[in-house]
């Protein structure tokens, strides 16, 4: 077992924000194609009205 104080802890913010936008891309493309267009618009809409609530309630 490893003695001694520990390194810091590295970060994955960078690749966590790119593997989410990479994530919802291919989600809004699912949408798009089985949907159609106004379907990701829509579910665009929502996730904004979605954050803001959290983000809002969070605050607050």
């Amino acid at each position: 077992m490893r003695q001694g104080p520990l390194d810091t802890a590295p970060n994955y913010t960078t690749a966590a924000l790119v593997m989410g936008a990479v994530n919802l891309i291919w989600v809004f493309l699912v949408i798009w194609a089985t949907l159609g267009f106004v379907a990701v618009l829509v579910t665009g809409y929502a996730l904004d009205r979605l954050i803001t609530w959290r983000a809002r309630r969070r605050a607050g």
